[in-house]
């Protein structure tokens, strides 16, 4: 298959760059290893710099998406190697079989007759799906899929569906591309909690990740924007604890730059919802760049938040209250608070795998080279509105590169 620019990742930064590069007259293809585009910006709760929910960014780029025919796009779908030289690079893709195809409505029958129960990784799994199902209310394509990792092939799905939408014996297929550029914007995951013993992540249940904080908070999230604890109680106090596996040479060892501004930010979430909530920041050092020092001066004149400066050394339950211990480096005193739930702002990790043909750095982002420009946080970690930006500046290169 021929196209002139392939756009590895479909959240929104693949997404902008696809778009931007399609809507001046580009043949584009986007793959995506998800059963839906979107990415990380599709699980927040509301995102800088306008603090808006997600529907308000991706629903513009989704429609923007259905009226630019020169924009393919292929779900579930894996780069296997590139090779080839700028302007006429060769990619292996693999597409996995969603056993879903384009007849399906959504009605949801196949869903209601699923006798399998399966951890929901949209939502860290802090909720179960059914092995058929759809990941969110703005999933695109809005289709079920089939989750094959749990999937009996029972057929009970296939029986309910009134549309012959349902094909349990699809193979996975491997199609050949020929592009003259190729976009990398494979996004970021959290850093893997459990790695950081000390702080209690996966020993005790109120210990979550600001990723799973994004989830209760939102709308379609596992308890309907309810933020409570694991024991479904309501929030009176609760710690964020940051750079938790960040500027660590055992685990992380840059900043991720973003996380201080998005612990503040689910600060707000919890006053919003608990006007008399005690909420306590620990920190080394508060990044808030550019225009986001208005909202860390707003943040921090707020009473009911308490910064203090100083790296958590530990996180204990006590009495089924968890314990937070640091030295406040300011004043030379350890400090203890009690709270009913921990936050860990966990560092943004590079998604990418490695990938034939695409070279990383020392921490695992996309090098740039010769018609293969990272965008986004697969370049470097990044809030949104930078991403954006990013993907919009790599656009242009693979179109200078296409012109070549």
């Amino acid at each position: 298959m021929a196209g002139e620019i392939l756009v590895i990742g479909g959240g929104i930064a693949g997404l902008t760059a696809a778009i931007e590069a399609a809507e001046t007259g580009y043949d584009v293809i986007l793959v995506e290893k998800n059963p839906y585009l979107g990415g990380r910006v599709s699980q927040l709760n509301k995102y800088f710099p306008k603090l808006c929910p997600p529907f308000c960014g991706l629903e513009i780029l989704f429609k923007r998406m259905k009226s630019t025919p020169k924009l393919k796009y292929f779900t579930n779908a894996e780069v296997l190697e590139v090779t080839g030289e700028e302007g006429n690079l060769r990619v292996k893709v693999k597409i996995k079989p969603r056993y879903v195809n384009e007849n399906c409505t959504a009605c949801g029958a196949c869903k209601e007759v699923c006798p399998v129960e399966a951890p929901d990784d949209f939502n860290f799994g802090l909720k179960t799906k059914k092995a058929i199902d759809i990941p969110s209310i703005m999933a695109m394509p809005f289709q079920y899929y089939i989750d094959d990792r749990y999937c009996d092939k029972c057929g009970e799905c296939v029986s309910a569906c009134k549309y012959n939408a349902i094909d349990l014996n699809e193979e996975e297929k491997i199609i050949d591309l020929n592009v003259a550029s190729i976009v990398v914007a494979t996004g970021w995951k959290p850093y893997d909690a459990t790695k950081l013993d000390n702080l209690g992540y996966g020993k005790f249940k109120n210990v979550i990740t600001n990723m799973e904080m994004e989830r209760l908070a939102s709308l379609n999230g596992p308890t309907g924007g309810t933020i409570q604890t694991m024991d479904g109680k309501p929030i009176e106090t609760i710690a964020f604890v940051q750079c938790a596996g960040s500027r660590d040479e055992n685990h992380l060892p840059y900043c991720s730059a973003i996380c201080c501004l998005a612990s503040m930010k689910q600060a707000t979430y919890v006053r919003e919802q608990y006007p008399d909530a005690k909420i306590y920041i620990f920190y080394i050092d508060i990044r808030a760049f550019g225009r986001y020092e208005d909202f860390f001066a707003k943040v921090k004149a707020d009473e009911n938040i308490e910064f203090i400066k100083g790296k958590v050394a530990k996180v204990e339950e006590v009495d089924g209250k968890l314990v937070v211990t640091a030295e406040d480096t300011l004043t030379g005193v350890k400090n203890k608070r009690e709270v009913d739930m921990v936050v860990l702002a966990t560092g943004m990790q590079p998604a990418i795998e490695p990938i034939p043909g695409i070279e990383l750095d020392e921490y695992g982002f996309v090098k740039p080279k010769p018609g293969i420009i990272p965008a986004g946080v697969a370049a470097m970690p990044m809030e949104v509105a930078s991403a954006n930006e990013s993907a919009t500046g790599a656009a242009l290169k693979a179109i200078q590169v296409a012109r070549r």
